[in-house]
């Protein structure tokens, strides 16, 4: 699962212009919103297409994403459940 939290990584990186934050900060148990990677409502959103358009993942209820975009060690566990491609 490494390899996913990686990959997860550097989607994430490139998918919302994060060119100040570097692969190797982004521990796989910190926060991805608030106090860790500082992320938004809008960056939310950005998460819930790439989901769907990377990993075939459809989310009907985007409170969902809450739980799922918690940190890398959760989306990776979730796309490794859940993933169609």
């Amino acid at each position: 699962m490494s390899e996913l939290k990686q990959e997860l990584k550097e989607k994430i990186i490139e998918q919302l212009n994060l060119e100040d934050v570097a692969i190797e900060e982004i521990k796989d148990t910190d926060p991805l919103f608030g106090e860790g990677l500082g992320l938004d409502s809008i960056d939310a959103l950005e998460l819930i297409v790439m989901l769907d358009k990377d990993y075939g993942i459809k989310l009907a209820d985007p409170k969902q994403g809450k739980s799922i975009f918690e940190s890398i060690e959760t989306m990776a566990g979730y796309i490794k459940e859940h993933r169609s491609r």
